[in-house]
């Protein structure tokens, strides 16, 4: 399409009455606002780059990097192996493990926005308050931190894991030591010698608790539920292979495609008895390298089919527990001053609390401040329930594109989940403007349709076999996981079609 008839719609969208303009400060107007500079947000700007889209990228933040970014707890890092959690069209030959850490994610995540010269594009410190869709004008209204924006498409790339979860406990108010959630850590902190109770036996908890075992005077874990763990494949990349992959892209690119298939037939196996049985058995026998004690043992063991909820992979986490200093409670019941109390009465004294209690997943935050064409904020129309088509746009909110948006959870690399969705996001931009459409609506009845035969499929899967997990929302439905192949998400997304929504063109 000719830039000029781009601009054209530009120009209509997002228009501002001439006596608006001569009261208020002049807005800022680019084509699209993308919010979130972690690696959805970057992909997002690469790929409208590459376009030829006029973007700009709000972040709240004083620096970007997403949930690498906020987590920097001791030992954080990735469970997904480093050749596959990158971007496909930017691999990094210069890896340093397997399985990268925190701080290297981290340093990627600047090296891709300087090599694709995104800086011009950043507004950081910049929050957004308010998305506000004005039909009149056929654009999106947001309010930030730094002042209004208006633009006919949005792009929210904020991430699942940001907002960090406190839990509701009984007398914490009345606790008078040191608290903190992992995504908060506080490193200035001494903790040799003293008392620690970590509440939860997730993600976090699983990486930082072998690196403070050793510092601590007792370490006291609460654990609801004991997590399936696997061991992890880890190690380092020698100068050799990181040659290898400088000299040979397609090397890499050939590990890239051999991790991704691995991941697809354990996502997939994971609706299998006998590969459920077999992966079990895994879990059972790393829980007897690491611990000798028949009733710790029981202690750690889940009960419940493992991927249920997420699947863990560490090789020290059951040889940390197994130390003298540190003990395994139950869940915490409630606080007296220092004393924790677990649901089977048992207590400690501690001088310091982490929790290891994860992010709001199911019940995205930042649906609380769009608000779609009805004037309804997006939450109040999810009701804890959140629903998408292809997990990529909701009902009521045009021209507005969620990334890793409802029931687009896999167990594979988030990655995979990122360059699908960009596909069908720059798809339907390009459709916009090469056919003079205002606005791009998902079809109620196309939405209705998708979810009916997602919610169906999920019946029959692991993720919704009984246990409890951050893939079941407040009302008790799988608003996270999605039920079938990556293939057939990639295939789905892999293009805009019309049919599926409600467009509007210019006059």
């Amino acid at each position: 399409m000719a830039p000029a008839v781009g601009h054209a719609i530009q120009r209509f969208v997002c228009s501002t009455r001439p006596n608006q303009m001569s009261q208020a400060p002049e807005v800022s107007k680019p084509f699209v606002v993308i919010v979130g500079a972690g690696f959805a947000g970057i992909g997002a700007a690469i790929a409208l780059k590459k376009a030829g889209i006029d973007f700009v990228i709000l972040e709240k933040a004083p620096e970007i990097g997403g949930v690498w970014r906020d987590n920097h707890y001791p030992d954080c890092g990735c469970d997904v192996p480093s050749a596959l959690y990158s971007y496909s069209f930017a691999p990094n030959p210069n890896w340093s493990r397997f399985f990268a850490k925190q701080e290297e994610i981290k340093q990627y995540t600047h090296e891709t926005v300087r090599r694709f010269d995104l800086l011009p594009h950043l507004r950081l410190n910049t929050e957004l308050l308010q998305a506000r869709w004005h039909s009149q004008d056929k654009c999106w209204r947001l309010s930030t931190s730094q002042g209004d924006m208006q633009a006919p498409f949005v792009v929210m790339a904020c991430g699942p894991m940001h907002v960090p979860i406190i839990p509701r406990i009984q007398g914490l108010d009345s606790f008078q030591g040191v608290r903190f959630h992992s995504s908060q850590w506080d490193h200035g902190l001494e903790l040799q010698g003293l008392r620690v109770a970590v509440i939860g036996s997730g993600a976090s908890a699983i990486q930082f608790v072998p690196k403070i075992q050793p510092l601590v005077q007792r370490l006291t874990l609460f654990q609801r539920t004991p997590p399936w763990v696997l061991p992890k494949m880890d190690g380092l990349i020698s100068a050799r292979w990181q040659g290898a992959f400088k000299r040979l892209p397609l090397l890499q690119k050939a590990l890239r495609q051999v991790l991704y298939l691995q991941f697809e037939l354990l996502n997939s196996g994971l609706n299998h008895p006998f590969v459920l049985r077999r992966l079990e058995r895994v879990g059972l026998k790393n829980i007897q390298r690491g611990i000798q004690d028949p009733q710790l043992q029981a202690r750690v063991r889940p009960d419940f089919s493992i991927g249920c909820k997420r699947i863990l992979l560490s090789n020290t986490w059951y040889r940390a527990l197994a130390k003298p200093n540190v003990a395994v409670f139950g869940g915490i019941d409630r606080i007296q001053g220092k004393t924790l109390v677990d649901s089977q009465g048992l207590s400690c004294e501690v001088d310091a609390i982490i929790f290891a209690t994860g992010f709001e997943v199911a019940n995205p935050p930042i649906a609380e401040r769009i608000v779609g064409k009805s004037g309804i904020s997006l939450a109040a129309q999810w009701q804890g329930s959140p629903k998408a088509y292809l997990g990529s746009m909701a009902h009521d909110c045009p021209n507005l594109f969620l990334t890793f948006g409802p029931n687009l959870y896999s167990f594979t690399s988030a990655f995979v989940t990122i360059e699908a969705q960009l596909r069908f996001i720059i798809s339907a931009i390009q459709t916009a403007r090469k056919d003079s459409l205002v606005s791009i609506e998902v079809h109620p009845q196309r939405l209705a349709q998708f979810n009916q035969a997602l919610q169906s499929s999920l019946q029959t899967t692991v993720w919704n076999s009984g246990c409890s997990s951050y893939f079941l929302d407040k009302n008790g439905r799988n608003s996270t996981n999605w039920p079938w192949t990556t293939f057939r998400m990639r295939r789905q997304l892999s293009c805009f079609v019309p049919a599926d929504f409600v467009l509007e063109r210019a006059p």
